[in-house]
């Protein structure tokens, strides 16, 4: 056996799939066996893979055991010359694996290989070759000295930015994404350090290689694609915790006492000072707008209240202290609430949904207004004043400011994507046909052909062929390209990818005979995955609403429970899981969990589904179609329907034992 390729797995199965394509694509010719270790995956990665990749090892844990574990358990049982560990967000390209293994074959002092990697944009990835992170290269790195400089030797160091990307070097620090090492000198060096649960263990095992006598490798002759944040999400301040913790473990076990110490003082500081920042910035960035909303809309009232008080009644002090100070504000800040449900904060500006958020929000205070004594019904025609000060300054200020060149503050509905789809003209009118049968807010579709002298009849949106593509997607303003993998070579897509890398260009690749489309938008953003029919519940405006659904509907029911608790076949459930509602556990409608073999977006669990609707006995296949009609046209009157209809199983005792 010439090569043990480990993947581990975790919830990533779309990612795995399209990884174990390249890696059978790149094993053509070669002895190769691939292991995946899947640590308790809840998505459907497991029949995936007994469904798609029979001649695959795979190793199911019962429970998460961390990247060194997983990977100790496939290497245990590999039977390779050479061992890879790969992450399953990669893409090797067709020959990746015959160059690798030559260059290592052809040096014999190499205990380890790491290649060239690309980001979902195609853009080239600074951890493909690394320094040891010492006290001195982690306290540039963590204070932005690497950035500054980053082609320098000295300050940085912990991504060798001295050494060119495109040139092969020996260097001292390999990346876990793509770790191909020579079984000899892992028997030599040990395997993986277990008290790394996730991050610094690739770090570890490089400098014992070293140690050990062998060489690291940065290989520049391959390349692969790194998706990187699609298995762990890389821009939160636990990542920044559980990450440089890792390099703490590092730094205890290899350097001095005196070193150690030192490190651990600046990973700690960097740690505090990360999480700080993050969540003073975070804090302000959500706060900033609906403040200025509450000072300017304040002022108004608080001066229309005075003037009309003293010049139009000729009053003094015509309104309570309690009304300027408290019942304003209290009004002000319900208004702001309504605003904030019915999307007026949300980026890029509606100014129908600020309008539509403040006409809501006066009539509740108009309703209640009603419903007070006498007494406290300081002014209707101040409320009224208020909403319309509100809606006039709300939307002023907000365009006033961009057009001073504040972006943020653009009105308007997002910019729609430019979408091409590349490949064969079947498979680009399949994936065209896909898309279309998605809610992705696309404005314009299009097809670039393999060769356009193939395509008999006309079709408007063929654009030109692949050897026109630089020129189409400048000339078409094309914002994402969607490569049809059955027509193309990973390499291909590869090359294409890194000739046509900008800000403003996502590239998707489209799996053959799928029902999806993968790719990501940046290196530090989930993935974007294209479902058919799958992902209207998952909007954020539904999402919203359904919580708002939730809370109002179980409180209510909670307030209600003597009218109605004699409907429920568990009384006594029914108000727990009233209370697990309005705590945001669960949500009152949702997904069947027994169902199988579909992929559905991820909201919380429920305690009733579409499938209550039907009958017990009816098919897995009845249930899959009901729940996908479900995702695919929410409506909250959907949930107002199934809801009223299944309301004696509200009380389940089943949900709330979980």
């Amino acid at each position: 056996m010439k090569l043990s390729v480990i993947i581990v797995n975790y919830n990533v199965e779309f990612f795995l799939e399209q990884c174990l394509n390249s890696v059978l694509a790149a094993s053509n010719g070669i002895d190769v066996e691939t292991i995946v270790v899947d640590n308790n995956s809840v998505d459907n990665s497991l029949n995936m893979l007994n469904e798609k990749f029979p001649q695959i090892k795979l190793i199911a844990n019962k429970d998460n055991r961390g990247f060194s574990k997983a990977n100790n358990q496939g290497i245990v049982i590999s039977k390779g010359e050479y061992v890879l560990l790969l992450n399953p967000d990669t893409i090797v390209e067709e020959d990746t694996f015959k160059k690798v293994l030559d260059f290592m074959d052809a040096h014999p002092d190499a205990g380890g290989l790491g290649v060239r990697m690309l980001d979902g944009k195609g853009r080239f990835l600074p951890e493909s070759k690394r320094g040891l992170p010492t006290p001195a290269a982690a306290f540039f790195k963590m204070f932005g000295l690497s950035k500054l400089f980053p082609k320098s030797k000295k300050f940085a160091a912990y991504h060798a930015g001295h050494l060119p990307q495109d040139e092969t070097h020996e260097v001292e620090v390999l990346s876990g994404a793509f770790m191909l090492m020579r079984k000899t000198a892992l028997d030599k060096v040990g395997l993986l350090d277990e008290d790394f649960f996730m991050y610094g263990e690739d770090i570890d095992l490089s400098y014992r290689l070293i140690k050990g006598g062998f060489k690291n490798y940065y290989f520049a002759g391959t390349r692969i694609i790194h998706y990187k944040g699609e298995s762990t999400k890389k821009n939160t301040v636990n990542y920044v915790y559980v990450f440089y913790n890792a390099m703490v473990i590092f730094a205890k076990k290899h350097y001095s006492k005196e070193n150690a110490k030192l490190f651990s003082f600046l990973i700690n500081s960097a740690i505090v000072l990360r999480a700080l920042v993050s969540i003073v910035a975070s804090t302000i960035k959500s706060l900033v707008v609906p403040f200025i909303d509450f000072i300017i809309v304040y002022a108004g009232m608080f001066i229309a209240a005075n003037y009309w008080g003293e010049i139009i009644l000729g009053e003094q002090q015509h309104y309570p202290i309690q009304f300027l100070y408290i019942v304003i504000p209290i009004i002000i800040l319900f208004w702001q609430l309504s605003v904030y449900y019915s999307g007026g904060y949300d980026k890029p500006i509606k100014a129908q949904k600020i309008l539509l958020g403040l006409l809501i929000g006066v009539m509740l205070i108009l309703v209640v207004y009603a419903l007070l004594p006498e007494i406290y019904r300081f002014s209707r025609a101040l409320i009224l004043f208020g909403a319309l000060w509100s809606a006039i300054s709300m939307i002023s200020w907000r365009f006033i400011v961009y057009l001073l060149g504040v972006k943020s503050m653009k009105f308007g509905s997002k910019i729609a994507k430019r979408i091409s789809v590349v490949g064969s003209d079947e498979e680009t009118e399949r994936v065209l046909s896909l898309i279309n049968n998605t809610s992705i807010d696309a404005s314009f579709l299009s097809k670039i052909l393999l060769d356009i002298k193939l395509k008999t009849n006309v079709d408007t949106r063929v654009l030109g062929s692949v050897e026109q593509l630089k020129e189409i997607v400048k000339i078409h303003k094309i914002s994402e390209l969607i490569f049809c993998a059955k027509d193309f070579k990973a390499r291909e897509i590869i090359d294409l990818m890194a000739e046509l890398k900008s800000p403003d260009m996502d590239f998707k690749i489209a799996p053959p005979e799928q029902m999806f489309i993968i790719g990501s938008s940046s290196i530090d953003t989930s993935s974007d995955v294209y479902f058919v029919e799958v992902n209207a519940i998952n909007k954020q405006s539904n999402k919203r609403f359904k919580r708002l659904f939730d809370f109002v509907i179980s409180c209510m029911l909670l307030l209600t429970y003597p009218l109605h608790f004699w409907l429920s076949k568990q009384p006594l459930g029914l108000i727990k899981n009233l209370v697990l509602v309005i705590i945001g556990k669960y949500t009152l409608v949702g997904f069947d969990e027994d169902i199988k073999d579909v992929n559905l977006p991820q909201i919380k669990r429920s305690l009733l589904h579409p499938s209550d609707l039907i009958s017990d006995d009816a098919s897995n296949e009845d249930k899959v179609r009901i729940n996908l009609v479900y995702a695919r046209n929410y409506r909250i009157g959907n949930d107002f329907n199934i809801l009223f209809k299944a309301f004696r199983l509200l009380g389940r005792i089943n949900i709330i034992n979980e």
